[in-house]
């Protein structure tokens, strides 16, 4: 049985995505991507707290996100952790990333004139939608070079 690993991420994407196409028939987009979390402080004082994350997405996928995740696109990522583990200059050594399963692209709608002319200040979102079925992931999965990780 498969224990739980699920992760969803919320943020801007630091730098334009990279695919690569390391086997044939075989892509992977990686980006990075930030996300903010805000706080106060017990002297009500507001603090903002920035994470990043490696975020790889693999397939169809990987080429979706290679040409809408740019440098500042907002995007939800829905996915998993995965830990890579290696050993080099005598030293063992790992790296945790976000395989990302399903994303979600945030697009600014312009304001409509109706908006402009009652002085509105709404912020109007829409969302377009990239998934993985559960059949294509575990292709998918299957097909995920293992030319870093190594068991020790």
């Amino acid at each position: 049985m498969n224990q739980l690993n699920s992760i969803i991420l919320e943020g801007n994407i630091v730098r334009k995505a990279e695919l690569s196409e390391p086997s044939t028939g075989f892509k992977v987009c990686k980006f990075p991507l930030a996300v903010n979390r805000y706080t106060k402080t017990p002297e009500g004082e507001q603090r903002e707290e920035v994470s990043f994350f490696d975020v790889e997405a693999y397939g169809e996928i990987a080429e979706t996100c290679s040409k809408w995740c740019d440098k500042g696109q907002g995007v939800r990522v829905v996915g998993r952790l995965k830990q890579s583990r290696w050993e080099q200059d005598n030293q063992k050594k790992s790296r945790i990333y976000v395989v990302a399963e399903h994303v979600e692209y945030k697009f600014m709608k312009p304001k409509s004139e109706k908006d402009k002319d009652e002085g509105e200040a709404k912020t109007q979102t829409e969302t377009q939608t990239v998934s993985v079925t559960e059949a294509a992931a575990s292709t998918t999965e299957q097909a995920v070079p293992q030319t870093e990780e190594a068991v020790f």
